[in-house]
């Protein structure tokens, strides 16, 4: 890192509700005109992260924020200084965005971006910008794989993009079988499936990643390559691990008292805040949540929430 020079910046991922986002390019005269990146600018002395936001999106952009919420934090260097990028994702503003500093402005499909050159800092958030609010895991243990699939195919219908295959009850040969059928629901909407297990049986299943339990976690080196790659995570051990492997997003547990695990103490809604804090990874709630539970997942920094039953209600 270069630690000569780091610059605090905020910066807004104005989301509207059809999952576009708006993109700004850098106006002549500042270093890297022309490329785009998200708005925002430089937190100054004695500013919080989300003080500086609504300052700059009114002197660039004329609007005043009404809804944003504590995103990603994450570290660039550049050659002439590393940027600590505080993003917040702002779902309601007041006015329309304009460019007042004579940058141009574009509303953007993460999937199917149209502008170029992003600057490089931007390139993970366009990825963690891809991922739904919603990660759901397979319940078929509980429910029957009949009734499971049945629900499957509902929420796949009616837009659901993110599953978790966690059958560990399955015999490896039942549990790839079952894994192929998943696969081919959910690609038929254009949904992506992970798998709780290992490298070979996502690529045996056709599955677009691998999700990690926490001792799997712990226990490897590198990140798979090629795929997705999630993981479990229940302390700032974990999540640390998640971080220095550069994995895709972590699911943080529990939140709230649930079926699964009663037993276990529960981290609620501050202690999740306070390990998200700073953190660069996307991160689903896991733990008591259904759907209820988003809005204040996305106020304690989540990206989502994760559920393994009441998704399937």
């Amino acid at each position: 890192m270069n630690t000569t020079k780091i610059v605090d910046v905020a910066a807004a991922v104005l989301m509207r509700n059809d999952g576009t986002v708006l993109l700004a390019s850098r106006p002549e005269g500042k270093g890297w005109a022309g490329w785009w990146e998200f708005p925002g600018g430089k937190i100054e002395v004695g500013e919080s992260p989300i003080e500086a936001l609504r300052r700059e999106l009114d002197e660039e952009l004329g609007i005043e924020v009404e809804t944003a919420y504590p995103w990603l934090v994450r570290t660039f260097d550049y050659p002439e200084k590393t940027v600590k990028l505080h993003f917040f994702i702002v779902r309601a503003w007041a006015g329309n965005p304009e460019g007042r500093e004579g940058q141009q402005l574009s509303w953007q499909n993460p999937f199917n971006l149209t502008v170029s050159p992003m600057l490089p800092a931007n390139a993970p958030i366009l990825n963690a910008l891809k991922l739904p609010d919603i990660y759901a895991i397979s319940n078929a243990h509980e429910m029957g794989e009949e009734r499971f699939l049945e629900a499957l195919r509902q929420r796949l219908f009616s837009g659901l993009k993110l599953v978790q295959i966690r059958e560990k009850n399955l015999a490896p040969d039942a549990l790839l079988d079952f894994s192929k059928i998943v696969v081919g629901l959910a690609h038929q909407h254009g949904a992506r499936v992970l798998i709780n297990g290992d490298v070979a049986l996502v690529k045996a299943a056709g599955a677009d990643g691998l999700h990690l339990s926490s001792a799997a976690l712990a226990s490897i080196k590198t990140k798979p390559e090629d795929m997705m790659v999630a993981a479990s995570c229940h302390h700032a051990q974990d999540l640390a691990l998640a971080a220095e492997l550069a994995l895709d997003f972590v699911l943080l547990s529990p939140v709230l008292p649930t079926l699964s695990h009663p037993e276990v103490t529960t981290l609620g809604w501050q202690a999740f805040a306070d390990l998200k804090r700073d953190y660069p990874l996307p991160v689903y709630a896991l733990g008591g949540m259904s759907p209820q539970h988003l809005e204040p997942a996305w106020r304690s920094g989540a990206h989502g929430i994760a559920m393994q039953r009441a998704v399937w209600e």
